[in-house]
């Protein structure tokens, strides 16, 4: 787990405050294309520099900031490309920082919190986060999880990512979702794991598929996370065209479809 007395940490600025620092270990960056910058967000300091450290260690660039505010700052001032975001922050919580970058990018998120409940991981994958990390952790856990992320981020996108059936359009290059001509305002995931459905008509998925390759990560908790976002999606599209169909397949998990 995360252990805070490792080694020493140095003393960082106050609350508040924005620290970037850069390794002496250069001949680690020279192994990589190009440092890669991680913003962590994180107001506790001992964690945000045992953080820094290991990131450090690993070739990564690294900014932290101790506040939601200065956090919105920092990444409007030159975005990351990854950002470590926990929830419980002063000034503006980690929700209303995912928000923003979301209003304004596809910068990879993880968020870390001392939250365990369900409902918490699904409020934080629903607002567009790519992975959900619970205190106390390894660190080794959180390097997998950040690598995984980056190379999923990496992943080129050759073609157009626009899928059109009857009276319903979900556009994945602007994040779009027309229901019958009007725009629905859809939260990232929910969007995603329509066009996965969507991408291949009538092809039955189980609940562990689609964690699996619409999340893209080792799911830990409650497997109705899908069953949420089935539910939401359903109360925007349920009804519009009687040529597809958003549906359950009983005792085995969820298809988009086409009649």
């Amino acid at each position: 787990m995360v252990s805070l007395n490792l080694q020493k940490v140095q003393e960082s600025p106050g609350r508040g405050g924005i620290i970037k620092k850069n390794t002496n270990d250069t001949h680690k960056w020279e192994a990589k294309r190009m440092a890669r910058n991680i913003l962590v967000v994180e107001d506790d300091r001992n964690i945000s520099d045992l953080i820094r450290m290991y990131l450090e260690k690993e070739g990564f660039d690294v900014r932290i900031a101790y506040d939601g505010g200065k956090a919105v700052e920092e990444f409007d001032r030159e975005a990351p490309d990854m950002v470590l975001l926990d929830i419980m922050l002063p000034v503006m919580d980690g929700w209303a920082v995912c928000a923003h970058i979301r209003e304004k990018a596809k910068t990879p998120i993880i968020m870390l919190t001392a939250k365990s409940e369900v409902n918490d991981r699904i409020t934080g994958l629903e607002m567009g986060a790519d992975d959900y990390l619970v205190k106390p952790f390894e660190m080794k856990e959180l390097m997998a999880r950040i690598n995984a992320v980056l190379r999923r981020s990496e992943i080129p996108d050759d073609t157009k990512k626009r899928l059109t059936f009857d009276k319903l359009v979900i556009d994945l290059d602007s994040y779009e979702l027309l229901v019958d001509g009007r725009k629905i305002d859809t939260p990232p995931k929910e969007l995603e794991l329509l066009y996965h459905l969507a991408s291949t008509p009538n092809r039955v998925y189980t609940r562990n598929q689609l964690l699996d390759e619409v999340w893209g990560f080792d799911y830990f908790g409650d497997s109705r996370t899908v069953d949420v976002h089935i539910k939401r999606l359903r109360e925007k599209v349920e009804g519009v065209s009687d040529q597809w169909e958003l549906k359950t397949v009983w005792g085995v998990g969820y298809k988009f479809e086409v009649k």
